[in-house]
């Protein structure tokens, strides 16, 4: 038997050579040379179920002798005396292709353990959320992340990471004077920092934050304007910024958060149809439905292009409300003599003026959970009591109704009993 090689474009044969190896062969190559003998290929030859076989072993220059060779063709025939091991150089060469594949994938493994959270948020988490999330979001992220979360859990690999770790995170935030709210937060953001690794194939195993109780903050807001309270805002902010005056105007007109306000370009504004056209909102995208005066405030202001913001006219959004809300309540002195902050005046208290005066109305919960945008009745659950005092008072003029008229004449105007003499 011969071989074949292509030097040049050229075919040249090359010859099989014996070696004093039994069944151990090789060739040499037409022009390299293994110092200053020309390179040697070496093979073996054996029989297999009765045919015969041959499979190369390597090149001399890849450090392979006739020797070596012959060790490796009696380690074969050992092998299949006794049924166990590779039986060919192919069998062989697929099990260590295995074994190594799965030395990586385990030391590939272990360098994923290894990563500490600290160095996951830093180099994965915090980069992703930058592109994600709003910038106000990030920056109270990476504070609660470094005053609070790092010194408990930065240094720990995330496997390593149990639940008695994360009740010392939420002992040291409240001995810190932090609020509810706050650990709340604190965790969440480790929970979404070990969702994010494990979505990203970082990270193995089950949450360890899903078998911590989070706290479960009533952060919020109770109070409400009254029609007089919104009526008297409503003329101080006009003699101080109509742009002030417009959003607030629209929030207790409809019910929109201010992002949502800070988000309406023209192009969501439909005044033929009275709506609105909210966008990207937390609970999706929903319509809004304008009154009278919040639609007569739209014509009134400057149309731009469609993709300009209403409440900028460029193609610049706003942040947060202007301070001239906040000092116009406290001139106002609306929030005066309240230390309770779920009880003071801000400018989310509009949409929840907007939701109780439509229960006030005689509106039901789901209603006022559709036109708020609550993709479920949680957060709608907050009016519930309004709603329960209308439906008490209803059940109450119905039993009045229902009184024998004896009973109501013996009643007067104050619903006091008036005793008659006999």
């Amino acid at each position: 038997m011969k071989k074949l090689w292509y030097e040049r474009g050229q075919i040249i044969m090359a010859k099989w050579i014996k070696t004093n190896f039994p069944g151990v062969r090789y060739r040499e190559h037409p022009t390299r040379k293994n110092g200053v003998r020309r390179d040697q290929y070496f093979t073996i030859r054996y029989k297999l179920a009765g045919k015969d076989k041959e499979e190369g072993i390597g090149w001399a220059s890849e450090d392979w002798t006739a020797a070596k060779a012959y060790d490796r063709l009696k380690e074969l025939k050992e092998n299949r005396k006794s049924g166990e091991g590779p039986q060919t150089l192919a069998e062989k060469r697929k099990i260590e292709d295995a074994r190594k594949a799965a030395e990586k994938t385990e030391m590939e493994r272990q360098e994923k353990e290894a990563v500490t959270f600290g160095k996951f948020f830093n180099d994965t988490y915090l980069p992703q959320a930058k592109g994600d999330k709003k910038e106000r979001s990030v920056t109270r992220e990476e504070g609660l992340f470094k005053v609070w979360i790092s010194p408990v859990l930065g240094h720990l690999s995330m496997k390593n990471i149990a639940p008695f770790h994360l009740e010392k995170l939420k002992r040291d935030m409240t001995a810190g004077g932090q609020s509810p709210r706050s650990v709340e937060y604190g965790l969440s953001v480790v929970r979404q920092i070990f969702n994010t690794a494990k979505r990203l194939g970082a990270f193995e195993g089950e949450n360890p934050t899903a078998k911590v109780k989070f706290p479960k903050p009533d952060n919020g807001r109770m109070r409400f304007l009254t029609h007089e309270e919104a009526s008297t805002l409503l003329e101080s902010l006009k003699r101080k910024s109509a742009d002030v005056h417009d959003m607030t105007l629209l929030s207790l007109n409809c019910g929109l958060r201010f992002g949502e306000i800070a988000s309406l370009t023209w192009q969501d504004v439909d005044l033929e149809r009275g709506v609105l056209t909210i966008r990207d909102a937390k609970a999706g995208s929903r319509y809004a439905f304008l009154t009278e005066q919040a639609a007569e405030m739209l014509k009134n202001r400057t149309e731009g292009k469609p993709s300009d913001y209403v409440f900028t006219g460029r193609k610049v959004k706003l942040d947060r409300i202007s301070m001239t809300f906040k000092l116009t309540i406290d001139e106002l002195k609306l929030n005066e003599g309240i230390d309770d902050p779920r009880l003071k005046i801000c400018f989310h208290s509009c949409r929840h003026s907007y939701a109780s005066w439509m229960i006030d109305e005689g509106q039901d919960l789901y209603t006022v959970q559709k036109l708020l945008g609550h993709k479920t009745n949680v957060m709608t659950q907050k009016y519930a009591h309004m709603a329960e005092n209308k439906l008490r008072d209803a059940a109450r003029a119905l039993s009045m109704a229902l009184r024998p008229q004896k009973e109501q004449a013996g009643q007067d105007q104050t619903g006091k009993v008036v005793n008659f003499s006999k």
